[in-house]
């Protein structure tokens, strides 16, 4: 278990733009899949952008061609740049990242605490 730490959320105006980082304070494997995902209350939680072990990107259809995801690989930092932004990107957003025992990924995953992304309009 990796503690997982996210940083620049806030407030943003629609049509502006955010950058999120997920700072990791214990080793973490960079050939494992990292992620980033968000939640509504009252809604169930949606991945937003992915990195596959290969190092593939994957978005989910609301954000595709607004938000890039990616990776310090030096460093182990993960970020997620917002652009555009409209309301309905308001949310808590999380960072994940799988988990590694011996150099193996394991499809068992560690989690920020999230933070706070609200737009206004």
């Amino acid at each position: 278990q990796v503690p997982l730490v996210e940083s620049g959320g806030g407030s943003a105006q629609a049509g502006g733009s955010l950058k999120l980082s997920c700072a990791a304070s214990g080793p973490v494997s960079s050939r494992c899949r990292r992620g980033w995902y968000r939640q509504v209350s009252g809604k169930e939680r949606e991945m937003v952008a992915l990195l596959s072990r290969d190092g593939f990107t994957t978005y989910a259809e609301s954000v595709k061609g607004r938000f890039t995801i990616s990776q310090d690989k030096a460093e182990g930092t993960l970020y997620l740049e917002m652009t555009r932004l409209n309301i309905e990107d308001t949310a808590v957003y999380y960072c994940a990242v799988e988990s590694a025992v011996v150099g193996f990924c394991t499809d068992s995953w560690d989690w920020g605490q999230g933070t706070q992304v609200t737009v206004s309009s």
